[in-house]
Formats: structure tokens, C-alpha cells, sequence
């Protein structure tokens, strides 16, 4: 692929978006240098129209809809509900995950209800018995044997794009917003030394909170906020430590923080009862990534485990939170090993956040609020925010991929 290729698909969309149903110039506060800028317009946490519009771009574009894990073993099939829709998950007898339109392609009936699940060595439709091998072929179509003008080879279900990325699956809904590894350009380097993929999930949490999901995702992106109402997380992690990182070319953000002395990881006394995972630096034994992976994903990179935050949205003030926290195979083979240690401490600090988000959402509901100005200290906002008035206005996500759209598209006016 070619540069100006790799350009045209960062975006993280469907190709050629429209722009969302907000006012440009508010928009361009938004995108104004690093402190002169604005926080998005109220409209952008509580419009239905703009909800929509999110729906049917963001997160029709590459997102994360769960673990690998979870539907590991060759037969698996999931149905899961993305956005409007619902999208069959396979793991076939290759053990490749696919990912499948939830439609039998007879008389449109669903295979799998939302939410459902089975184990089989084909997918069968359950309306009128059509089947279909794991890598989605239809190999028998009851009553159609020996019809002259029906062939089997012409009805495959329909495959959208779905990849697993140390552990965790992304799919692209729409089929078109252009590679996964120009999303997550550079993460790969933030993220591999922690083997995700080889940790084992050993508790999740759900929680529904009402306020849009941008707002959980900018109160991820700053500790600001922490010396106000984190009095347990300030005593293990000072939050004026750490950096956030500078743009890349991928859709995500992020930065780290440190561990006061006495403390070896995040928990309510700063000890562990895990163990550290392997063949991590000295640096990355002292400290917290925190990345957030536009829309959905918030991944925690801990000394001694990974916890993520995975968010679907249900309405303008409304989301669906999943928080799971996976330690490595070292740690759970003791007998007497317990997460609530860093279970604990999360579910306490997620609570906390919870409850500022929700007094956001409903300021930003109260028809008094206006968009305000970021702090010093917010940067890390001011990236995610950038992004998604970028997305807003049709633009890639990232902004140093703009900025080399926009150059790309000046050397061609001056040629």
C-alpha cells in the first residue's frame, strides 16, 4: 500500500463520511491550537441526531467487541449487537475468528438471536435449516437438490472484516474504513511487552452510566480530576507524575503515571498479590500506561496485570461499561490467588469516576452549559477531543494524518 493510501484509510470510517449534524465553527474551537481550544459543544453529549451519527460512522468503523478468549475453541459462534445491528462471531476449524452479517442469506432470518450462542461444526440457520460451513460457505439448502438454477457457491453469508490483536477482536462494521494496523499505528510498541494475549481475564465487571461515552473516555484521559475525588488511588500514584504521549498516526491516546515508592502496583496499599508479568523493563515496573483506543477501548498496563475498559454506548447519556482485569498464567496457578487486590481498588476508583461523569452529563443537559477551556494538565483531552471533531468534520482521526492529507492534497494543487 502506498502512502497516500495508508492516508486515505486512517480515518477509522466508512469511506466518505458525512459530517456530523454540529455547528462547524463550534467545531473549530474545538480543533483551536492547545490552550486557546474548547471542549466539544454540549450538542455533542446529548444530541439524539449526533448519537445517530456516531453510530452510523465511529463505531461502524474498527472497534473492539470483546476477547478472543471468550470464543476460543474451534465451533464457537456468537451473535453480538454493534450499533444497529447484530454481527455473528465464528471460530472456525482453523481456529481463524470470523465475523459474519447475523443473516441467513435465504429469506433474511437471523442465525443466532442477539446475545446468543452455540457450539456446532456448522452454522445453521434455524428458520429453514439452510447451513453454512465455519468459514461461512453454504454447503445445503433443504428442498433446493437438483434445482437447475440454484448453486450453492452464490450464497455465502455475508464476511466483514474482524481481527484478533493481542487478545482482543476489532471489527470493521461497514467493511471499508481501511486497515486495522493503520488504527492502532504504533500501539503495537506501548503494548506487546505486556502479552496480553497470553493473560488470563479472572474478573469483570459491568456498570451502566448515565453520560455519553465521550465523557468517560476524557475523564480517562487526565488525573486532574484525582486529588478531588481519588484520595486511594493519590495514595499509591502521585497524579501530577508521568507524561501523556505526543500525536502518532494511529487513532488512540494516552500517557503514563508513576508508582510512589512504597507501592509495586494499583491497589488499596499498594501491594501486590500477583506477581510481576514477564520481561518487564525496570521503567514499565515502575509505572502506569494508560491508553485510550478511539471509540471504545481503555487499556491499563499494570506492573502485574491489565485491566481494560470496553464501552458500548446505548444512548446520548447512557453506556455500558465492561471492566475486566487479566493477570498472567504465573500468578493464578497459586492456590491462594485472589484479584480482589487490584478488583478492589478499580472497582472503588471506577465508582468514583462514575459518579463525576454522570454529574457532567447532566450539566451538560441543563441547557446552561458551554463548551470550556482544558487545563494544562488536560492534553491528553485536548488529542481525544481533536479527534473527534476530526471525525465530526469528515477528516482522519489521527492528526498527523491530517496534516499529511492536507499536504498531500497542496502538492497536488501545486503540480
Amino acid at each position: 500500500m502506498d502512502a497516500n493510501s495508508r492516508i486515505a484509510y486512517a480515518s477509522n470510517m466508512p469511506a466518505n463520511p458525512s459530517h456530523a449534524p454540529l455547528d462547524p465553527a463550534a467545531l473549530a474551537k474545538s480543533l483551536a491550537p492547545f490552550g486557546e481550544s474548547r471542549m466539544l459543544p454540549p450538542e455533542a453529549y446529548t444530541s439524539p441526531e449526533v448519537f445517530a451519527w456516531e453510530t452510523a460512522n465511529f463505531f461502524a468503523g474498527w472497534h473492539c467487541i470483546g476477547r478472543g478468549a471468550d470464543i476460543a475453541a474451534a465451533g464457537m459462534q456468537r451473535a453480538d449487537k454493534v450499533g444497529d445491528t447484530t454481527v455473528l462471531l465464528v471460530r472456525g476449524e482453523d481456529l481463524v475468528l470470523r465475523a459474519f452479517a447475523n443473516v441467513c442469506r435465504h429469506r433474511g432470518h437471523e442465525i443466532l438471536p442477539c446475545g446468543g450462542s452455540t457450539t456446532a461444526r456448522a452454522i445453521t440457520c434455524p428458520y429453514h435449516s439452510w447451513s453454512y460451513r465455519l468459514d461461512g460457505d453454504l454447503f445445503s439448502a433443504a428442498g433446493y437438490q437438483g434445482e437447475p438454477n440454484f448453486d450453492v457457491s452464490e450464497f455465502p453469508l455475508t464476511a466483514l472484516p474482524v481481527q484478533e490483536w493481542h487478545g482482543w477482536i476489532f471489527l470493521d462494521p461497514s467493511g471499508n474504513a481501511g486497515p486495522l494496523e493503520m488504527h492502532l499505528a504504533g500501539l503495537a510498541d506501548r503494548v506487546a511487552q505486556y502479552q496480553p494475549e497470553r493473560l488470563v481475564v479472572m474478573a469483570t465487571h459491568e456498570y451502566v452510566i448515565e453520560a455519553n461515552w465521550k465523557i468517560i473516555n476524557e475523564n480517562y484521559q487526565e488525573c486532574y480530576h484525582c486529588t478531588s475525588i481519588h484520595p486511594e488511588l493519590c495514595q499509591v500514584s502521585p497524579p501530577e507524575s508521568g507524561e501523556n504521549w505526543t500525536p502518532t498516526l494511529g487513532s488512540w491516546v494516552g500517557g503514563w503515571q508513576d508508582l510512589r515508592e512504597h507501592a509495586t502496583t494499583m491497589s488499596l496499599d499498594g501491594h501486590s498479590d500477583g506477581v510481576p508479568i514477564p520481561n518487564l523493563s525496570p521503567t514499565e515496573l515502575r509505572r502506569i500506561d494508560y491508553i485510550g483506543v478511539f471509540p471504545n477501548l481503555l487499556i491499563s498496563l499494570h506492573p502485574d496485570y491489565v485491566m481494560t475498559h470496553r464501552a458500548i454506548p446505548l444512548s446520548p447519556g447512557r453506556t455500558w461499561v465492561e471492566c475486566s482485569w487479566a493477570f498472567p498464567p504465573e500468578a493464578i496457578a497459586s492456590p491462594n490467588f485472589d484479584p480482589a487486590y487490584a478488583v478492589d481498588f478499580w472497582d472503588i476508583t471506577n465508582r468514583e469516576d462514575w459518579n463525576a461523569c454522570e454529574s457532567v452529563q447532566r450539566g451538560q443537559e441543563s441547557g446552561f452549559a458551554k463548551a470550556g477551556p482544558l487545563s494544562p494538565a488536560e492534553d491528553s483531552i485536548y488529542q481525544f477531543v481533536t479527534m473527534v471533531a476530526r471525525g465530526y468534520l469528515g477528516q482522519p482521526l489521527s492528526l498527523l494524518t491530517a496534516n499529511a492529507q492536507t499536504q498531500t492534497k497542496t502538492e497536488k494543487v501545486d503540480h
